[in-house]
């Protein structure tokens, strides 16, 4: 037997532009329903880097001290290089802004906070292991969504409904939206090495020998993230885990002797590396929002915090509106404004394509010239991608906060 529910807005997703959006929403007086497919947040190395962006947005909601108070860590140094030059090296002391750091924050962590939060209104509803299946349609416009439970089948009827359930969103397939593949050269294999005292401290990345590494402080361990062109891991783990630990060692020769942590490749995750955008975010009672509307690669760090500035403008912009569609008594037979839905994209698609840009020329002319080897070139790349101080304020301020960076404009009603 189908259940059915009703809520105003229907939320697919309970990552950060579902939660957030959730939040502000509820905060706003809006009755809200997520729905996250998993029975809790705890999934490891989903990205956890909340930029100076994010934490302005905290500050306004007044949970920069709940964020602090999370197990974190802050970083405020960012260099990529060769051992013997770099070409990003930025200080966030010197980035424009209230907030000097990039805090390391385990997602998990961080949504619960987020969820804590949000569960102080009344209309803030989360419902675990809900797995979303498709899409309720009628009279050309979407009404809610069909998920399962553990106890069975469900109908949640709504005014919109908001699809931030990730790169593979299922929503965003059922209502024909197809994003357009913008190309990534890479994928990136993470894994965890000991941290000693002596070790440096922030981001350090290093390239050269056909390879790349990332390594992130957190504290008592780095988060490393090993760059491998396209595919290419398949012929890394045929060539046996001694090999991968070799390439780190050689490209950070400062966790050389840390490598044997690695035992097997039950210690490695891969993430396939996408980079693409949707034409069109919505439909008529559907909205993308986050990945579902925009991957993007993992440069920068970016796509969480691209993902809540997304869900910001979303309550921004819509908050009032379904407030008012509350009080309707026939609203969920009535198509919610497609014209304001669309004014989200108009919003947000240019800080998007902005920072996808820059993430394809890092791509187009760092990242593939190293992972195809062409160590001749890269002399040459380098001093085309200079380290001047005002360049690498410039790109600390793109990527820390982007274009037209959200504030909190939603009323809080209670």
């Amino acid at each position: 037997m189908t259940r059915s529910q009703t809520t105003t807005c229907a939320v697919s997703g309970g990552g950060p532009a579902g939660i957030m959006v959730g939040l502000l929403l509820a905060r706003a007086g809006v009755e809200v329903t997520v729905l996250e497919k998993h029975g809790d947040f705890l999934r490891d190395f989903r990205g956890d880097t909340v930029h100076p962006a994010t934490l302005d947005l905290l500050d306004e909601l007044g949970l920069l001290d709940a964020l602090d108070a999370l197990p974190h860590r802050d970083l405020s140094h960012i260099r990529m290089g060769t051992a013997e030059r770099a070409f990003l090296e930025v200080s966030l002391a010197d980035v424009p802004g209230r907030h000097k750091r990039v805090a390391m924050v385990p997602q998990w962590d961080f949504l619960s906070m987020l969820t804590e939060h949000a569960t102080r209104y009344p209309g803030f509803h989360l419902v675990l292991n809900a797995d979303v299946r498709g899409l309720l349609e009628e009279d050309g416009a979407v009404r809610g969504v069909r998920y399962t439970t553990p106890d069975g089948e469900h109908e949640l009827r709504s005014v919109l409904t908001v699809a931030a359930d990730g790169r593979r969103s299922t929503l965003r397939s059922a209502a024909g939206l197809i994003p357009v593949d913008l190309g990534a050269p890479m994928d990136v294999l993470w894994l965890r090495l000991p941290r000693t005292a002596q070790d440096p401290s922030g981001l350090n990345g290093r390239i050269g020998g056909g390879g790349l590494a990332v390594a992130f402080d957190r504290g008592d361990y780095w988060q490393v993230a090993f760059i491998v062109r396209k595919g290419e891991h398949v012929e890394i783990r045929a060539r046996g885990i001694g090999g991968l630990r070799e390439s780190l060692g050689r490209l950070l020769p400062f966790l050389a002797d840390r490598t044997s942590a690695i035992t097997s490749w039950g210690d490695v995750a891969f993430l396939e590396v996408g980079l693409d955008r949707l034409p069109q975010w919505s439909v008529p009672g559907l909205l993308c929002i986050g990945d579902a509307a925009h991957t993007m690669s993992p440069i920068g760090g970016v796509g969480i915090n691209l993902a809540i500035q997304d869900a910001v403008a979303t309550a921004n912009l819509l908050a009032d509106s379904l407030y008012r569609a509350q009080a309707v008594p026939d609203r969920f037979s009535r198509t919610f404004n497609p014209a304001l839905v669309q004014r989200v994209q108009r919003r947000r698609e240019l800080p998007t394509r902005f920072t996808q840009r820059i993430q394809r020329v890092i791509q187009d002319r760092v990242i593939e010239h190293v992972l195809e080897g062409d160590e001749a070139a890269l002399p040459e790349i380098l001093t085309n991608v200079t380290t001047s101080k005002p360049w690498s304020v410039v790109m600390g301020r793109a990527l820390m906060y982007g274009l037209l960076p959200e504030h909190v404009r939603t009323p809080e009603r209670r």
